[in-house]
């Protein structure tokens, strides 16, 4: 039996004292696990069943549904959105500067301690433009000296005192290359060539000329590269000169220095020798032995004269060196020379057709005295007598016979040339058309 109130105790269960039944819901509405106060309890999980409940009141229990695993959908992340980074992300940026800055710095270190060594001082400014000297232009003395070195040679002659070495230039695209005769003199006719790219080729001596001192040797070589021939009767004193060669064996050996003089007459030669005479160019350029047959040559690289002496102030029977007094052999006379051995094999002595007898008889030693007078020769022909004192030749004063032997020898046979003499009191001036001698 019911008396419709809940008589069990509070709290096991059921409602608080003073509480209505739960089988009364409040007005307004069904009663709901919320409005109870007992939801989840296992009492009231089977409250349909409970035999002490009344049947005439009116019961509403709702059962909270239990939840189902794996009915939620997963999050979607959109890749897309900004997001705090994560901390591996924060830890890795550092790490690769660090990694970074140290690669550089080791670079920079390694390349520092090759330059100049680790810790080095930095010595100079930053580089800035080349100066205009340091361009090297064609026109420099280092264009120059780039340009004529490929046809500079050195020449290597065997002989029976051992082996002649100087120095030589190529005059000729098919091999045909000038030289002293001093360098070949007393060689077998074999030679050898030394280029200037270190490679070496065999020569043969094609003539020589022991008064003039040129020498013509041929190698077995074609396609060379010649030299440019200047003119040496431009020349002026000051004018500036370079010399090339292969002095005391130093192959490509180049040295500047200006024409010191022009027509320094000299006459050379070794004891039982042909004595060599010529109106040589005079040159401070450094030359030394090995420098002999190579080439001089002006600002504008073209070959002006071959060198060949050198003066020096040394004790008999020891070896010259360079004291700045070096002469070299005109190569308008040198070229002529070369073109009469190339097609003849020998060369013509321009010859004036007269003997000259000592030093002239004028005042303080001046002009040559003619001696002899050959009767048809170019003298003659220009009225010339024996006892004339010759004064100038050109407009070149005459104070030694050998001036007079060795200007005539520069003009190529069949040149005309005015001769100032003196004849007892009275000067006159003639012309002369020196002619070629017959050796």
């Amino acid at each position: 039996m019911t008396d419709g109130w809940d008589w069990r105790q509070p709290g096991v269960g059921g409602a608080p004292a003073g509480h209505p039944t739960a089988g009364h819901p409040p007005a307004g509405g069904p009663a709901t696990p919320q409005d109870s106060g007992h939801a989840g309890s296992p009492w009231w999980s089977d409250a349909l069943a409970d035999p002490w409940r009344d049947p005439h009141a009116p019961a509403a229990v709702v059962l909270p549904a239990a939840p189902v695993v794996g009915s939620e959908p997963e999050p979607v992340v959109d890749p897309d959105a900004a997001g705090r980074p994560r901390l591996q992300q924060l830890l890795l940026i550092p790490l690769v500067t660090a990694l970074l800055a140290g690669a550089l710095g080791g670079a920079l270190g390694y390349a520092f301690a090759i330059r100049g060594g680790a810790g080095a001082t930095v010595l100079g400014a930053v580089p800035g433009a080349a100066p205009t000297l340091a361009q090297r232009p064609p026109e420099s003395l280092a264009g120059v000296a780039e340009r004529v070195l490929p046809s500079v040679v050195t020449v290597r002659v065997a002989g029976l005192g051992g082996t002649s070495e100087g120095s030589g230039f190529i005059a000729s695209a098919d091999g045909h290359v000038i030289t002293n005769d001093h360098v070949v003199a007393g060689g077998t006719g074999k030679a050898s060539v030394i280029f200037n790219d270190g490679s070496s080729a065999s020569a043969t001596v094609v003539g020589q000329d022991a008064e003039s001192d040129i020498a013509v040797i041929k190698v077995s070589r074609t396609g060379l590269r010649p030299v440019e021939f200047g003119d040496s009767d431009a020349l002026a004193v000051g004018d500036p000169v370079l010399a090339m060669g292969s002095p005391l064996s130093l192959a490509n050996t180049v040295t500047a220095g200006i024409v010191s003089a022009l027509d320094r007459t000299m006459h050379a030669g070794e004891p039982g020798g042909p004595t060599r005479y010529y109106a040589a160019i005079q040159t401070d350029a450094a030359v030394n032995h090995g420098n002999s047959g190579g080439p001089l040559v002006d600002a504008a690289g073209r070959v002006i004269g071959v060198n060949s002496t050198i003066k020096s102030l040394v004790a008999e029977g020891q070896e010259a060196g360079n004291i700045g007094l070096a002469f070299a052999i005109p190569i308008n006379q040198a070229k002529r020379i070369t073109q009469d051995i190339i097609g003849t094999g020998k060369a013509r002595r321009t010859v004036i057709g007269a003997q000259v007898g000592g030093p002239g008889s004028g005042t303080n030693g001046a002009g040559v005295r003619l001696a002899t007078v050959e009767p048809s020769g170019p003298a003659a022909g220009a009225g010339l007598r024996a006892g004339d004192v010759i004064l100038k030749l050109n407009g070149r004063p005459m104070t030694e016979p050998t001036d007079l032997i060795a200007l005539v020898r520069k003009y190529a046979p069949g040149s005309v040339v005015t001769v100032e003499y003196r004849r007892g009191s009275t000067r006159q001036n003639a012309s002369v058309t020196l002619a070629a001698d017959a050796k």
